[in-house]
């Protein structure tokens, strides 16, 4: 069972979550104007890395908070959870 640490509410089981997908992102500025390529990338294409990285969170059974998570892809290991419009933590070596 994978324990997710809310910043707000605590350590909770993950049903009690929803996942959000990669974290930081950024959308293209005018996405009006961009190429159909442009924004097909920013709309489907994802690191998918085998170790640390960064996700979005939501505690949707709790305070419904959406959060970011430090999380290894192999082994679950969860090395930090922040708030949104915090300083991002370090990827663990």
């Amino acid at each position: 069972m994978l324990l997710i640490p809310c910043p707000w509410c605590g350590e909770r089981v993950e049903a009690e979550f929803r996942y959000g997908g990669e974290a930081h992102l950024k959308r293209p500025d005018n996405h009006l104007l961009c190429s159909d390529e442009t924004w097909a990338e920013y709309l489907f294409m994802r690191r998918n890395p085998k170790g640390w990285h960064r996700e979005r969170w939501m505690h949707l059974a709790g305070c419904k908070r959406w959060f970011y998570v430090v999380r290894h892809t192999q082994t679950h290991r969860i090395a930090a959870a922040y708030k949104v419009g915090e300083a991002w933590p370090a990827l663990p070596a």
